[in-house]
């Protein structure tokens, strides 16, 4: 990875440069060339043993566009990580936001947070933002010579909330930091970062499971849709999560899995976008956007180590192109995070869109038939 700048913790170059926007949709659109699809299932990624189950979804509301999040001058803006926040409010985490009349348009900014203050998942709705009518960026980043700030994910322990960014020019992660508030997001303190290359690249993008157990359970791939990377299991204790020397690692060595051992892929390695990771229904949820083909899946499982490599990947989210949206086909999509509150019964979860500068968006979407894990 070249870097032509030196980063500072706060994500900003000492070096000068000129912004410029994210090229996150090429790759979405290479990924979904030709690409017709209709609501039903897919083949499995390759390695993954067990069968898929059908699945349907259908579209419950966007959630953001110039209509519903212009007034907060975020008409348009992509992932929306929903966070439940201890005042049980709901807070959406945005990536490369933008004002104007499109993509690439004035004051950008990321991340940003935009707040539904009716937490159930049938009734999201933004009625405000952290910033109030200008939705602040939550974090310091200029976009110097590119860069930018972009969110992972987001949890709450307690009564404090944890933000992950990856920094760089998008898909060049110089390095990753870990951000916390306990104020339900309205200001962020620094904790910590890591090196960019750390484990090969695969400790980029991550995802936290809050267990019952007293422990975070932390999945982890490369943040390069183009690159075929692992998916790397560590845990961390819930009163260390800002400590990069309290992570544990999971893998396979001597013959046997064990925590401790050099980190190795937890399932089929792949291309990967967007990943979330959570304790459900007594169990878990590994969802993620799915480069080739091009699909947003689920996994359901009973433990945070059960064997991935076997687990059904259940497709939740198939692409079209623009005009033939229906149930669960969607044009450009990418993210798919799980909405609190919902279940493996009844799953709502946020999906992004992004095909040209008018039709950028964060959307909810409702998914019925997953398998539930098997204990």
């Amino acid at each position: 990875m070249h870097e032509p700048h030196r980063f500072r913790p706060d994500g900003r170059t000492d070096g000068p440069g000129r912004p410029r926007p994210p090229s996150r949709r090429s790759l979405l659109r290479s990924a979904a060339a030709g690409v017709l699809a209709s609501a039903g299932i897919v083949t499995g990624a390759p390695g993954a043993t067990a069968a898929t189950s059908r699945v349907t979804g259908s579209k419950v509301r966007d959630l953001s566009g110039p209509a519903l999040t212009g007034r907060f001058a975020a008409p348009w803006t992509d992932l929306g990580i929903p966070v439940r926040c201890p005042d049980g409010s709901t807070l959406f985490v945005c990536g490369d936001t933008f004002d104007g009349v499109g993509v690439g348009g004035p004051d950008w900014r990321s991340p940003v947070g935009l707040r539904s203050s009716n937490a159930a998942p049938g009734s999201l709705v933004v009625d405000g933002a952290v910033g109030g009518s200008r939705a602040v960026g939550l974090v310091p980043e200029g976009h110097t010579g590119g860069t930018t700030a972009i969110p992972s994910d987001v949890f709450t322990v307690g009564p404090t909330m944890y933000m992950h960014l990856m920094r760089g020019v998008i898909h060049e992660t110089h390095h990753t930091d870990f951000w916390r508030s306990d104020d339900n997001g309205e200001t962020w303190q620094y904790l910590c970062q890591w090196p960019g290359g750390l484990h090969g690249g695969q400790f980029q993008q991550k995802t936290y499971a809050v267990a019952d157990d007293g422990y975070l359970y932390v999945l982890s791939t490369a943040f390069d849709r183009d690159v075929t990377s692992g998916l790397l299991l560590h845990r961390v204790r819930q009163d260390a999560p800002g400590d990069p020397a309290a992570y544990e690692p999971w893998g396979y060595a001597g013959g046997a899995w064990a925590w401790g051992n050099p980190p190795t892929t937890v399932t089929s390695s792949r291309r990967w976008g967007e990943i979330c990771f959570r304790a459900m229904g007594g169990g878990y949820a590994l969802t993620w956007l799915n480069m080739s083909p091009l699909d947003i899946r689920a996994q359901i499982f009973a433990t945070p180590t059960s064997n991935l490599f076997t687990t059904a990947e259940q497709t939740m989210i198939v692409p079209t192109v623009p005009g033939r949206e229906t149930g669960n086909a969607v044009a450009s999509p990418y993210g798919g995070f799980i909405v609190p509150g919902s279940g493996v019964d009844d799953l709502h979860i946020v999906v992004s869109q992004w095909y040209d500068a008018q039709n950028y968006r964060v959307m909810q979407y409702r998914v019925n038939g997953l398998d539930g894990p098997v204990h």
